[in-house]
């Protein structure tokens, strides 16, 4: 068999045989690090795929393509921002690819398709971008290998009610997508409002993906203060655009996804003034976030939205976590067991992580102004912080046992009770 093969050639090719047979990697190399990634790369959030994608990739370029010493394998599939395809690939990056973790997804809908799959298969799957609430919550221990380095939908909306009401809002009518992500912003928005006595009185529900809202702008209620809108994709400039040509001239308190930076350089001055509430702002004037800034507008030529710097972050975490390991695979509930007691230091600011895998983070109050950032030259819109509010967690203030005693965040929870 070995005839005419050098000496070394003949113990390379026999210690592959031995190592096929013995499952052992070849060469006793240092395993390289197989993480899969899944994002819409095409359709109507393709856009935002790519602001995920890139945040991880800058951040795997910064570092020679290893983290925490072990070469990466950086494999990213396409789900469309489709549950069910978002499944799929999930299945295919596991058995085919030998992922030793999953990440991404975009909607709340495909967060709760892609967590069962980490436990079906025993794979991690680190929620980077879906923020639904009951992952990290009633459901938590359902999936023991889900971790969350985003955020939960309602999380910055519990503040954000607090704020509104503390402006003095007294009546405001909630619009927003039809489905899970929706229902939780629009709760925690509510929970918190009302609950330092403010009243939503009118909740409406365009599906998502409408690009015209003419049927539904007529319909708001004329004696609100305001409108608390939460858009994604398209839908966050479409409606802030078709609100203000109908002549609605009240203030705009958004979501933090409807005023977000993937969406902002492609937005008009009608904007000007909105508020919203996230865990990131490119406009963050910390030296960290103005070194990622710069970093990132050179390299793909765009600010970084919430998308990019929580992918960036995700790939910090993981960092982290593989120099404790030193380099090494530490195995599934390990490596989340290690992840959960880290601490970081990241663009957005300090991030923890709480007893069932979420973030404790600041969150902040965001102005859209027109201006000029970081010294550069063109005056253009940023979410100018105005408010921070540290170390909030999912939470809130009511604690938790107080707080998941309740029921998750729906269409119909907290009930309407102010709405005739």
């Amino acid at each position: 068999m070995t005839r005419g093969l050098s000496q070394s050639a003949t113990a390379l090719l026999l210690g592959g045989v031995f190592a096929a047979v013995l499952n052992i990697p070849t060469n006793a190399r240092a395993e390289e690090l197989r993480i899969g990634f899944i994002a819409p790369m095409t359709g109507i959030f393709a856009q935002v795929g790519k602001d995920m994608v890139n945040g991880f990739q800058m951040y795997l370029d910064e570092h020679g393509g290893k983290l925490g010493g072990m070469d990466v394998k950086f494999i990213v599939e396409d789900d469309q921002a489709k549950p069910d395809l978002g499944v799929t690939k999930a299945k295919k990056l596991v058995l085919q690819d030998k992922v030793h973790m999953f990440i991404g997804g975009v909607l709340a809908s495909t967060g709760y398709a892609l967590a069962p799959v980490s436990s079906e298969l025993k794979t991690i799957y680190i929620a980077s971008i879906p923020a639904a609430d009951d992952l990290t919550q009633r459901q938590a221990s359902k999936y023991p290998l889900f971790f969350r380095t985003g955020w939960s939908s309602s999380q910055p909306n519990h503040p954000y009610g607090q704020w509104a009401c503390d402006q003095g809002y007294k009546k405001i009518v909630a619009v927003a997508a039809d489905y899970a992500f929706g229902y939780e912003q629009v709760g925690g928005f509510q929970k918190t409002f009302e609950d330092c006595g403010g009243k939503i009185i009118q909740k409406i529900w365009p599906p998502l993906g409408t690009k015209d809202f003419g049927p539904y702008i007529p319909t708001i209620k004329a004696d609100a203060d305001a409108v608390f809108s939460m858009m994604v994709g398209p839908m966050s400039l479409q409606f802030p655009k078709q609100l203000r040509a109908a002549g609605f001239k009240k203030p705009i308190l958004g979501g933090g996804t409807s005023y977000d930076e993937f969406a902002l350089p492609f937005m008009g001055d009608e904007v000007v003034g909105d508020v919203s509430a996230l865990q990131y702002s490119a406009a963050l004037e910390t030296p960290k976030n103005e070194a990622f800034v710069k970093a990132y507008r050179s390299k793909y030529s765009k600010v970084p939205s919430y998308f990019s710097e929580a992918n960036y972050s995700t790939a910090q975490l993981i960092d982290v976590v593989m120099k404790e390991a030193n380099g090494k695979w530490p195995g599934s509930e390990a490596f989340i067991k290690m992840a959960s007691a880290v601490k970081l230091d990241t663009p957005r600011g300090p991030v923890s992580f709480d007893e069932m895998r979420n973030p404790v983070q600041n969150i902040y109050i965001k102005k859209v102004e027109k201006k000029k950032m970081f010294g550069y030259d063109k005056a253009e819109l940023w979410n100018t912080v105005i408010k921070t509010y540290p170390n909030v967690s999912q939470f809130w203030t009511y604690g938790k046992d107080k707080f998941l005693a309740q029921p998750v965040y729906s269409r119909d929870y907290p009930p309407c009770k102010f709405c005739e």
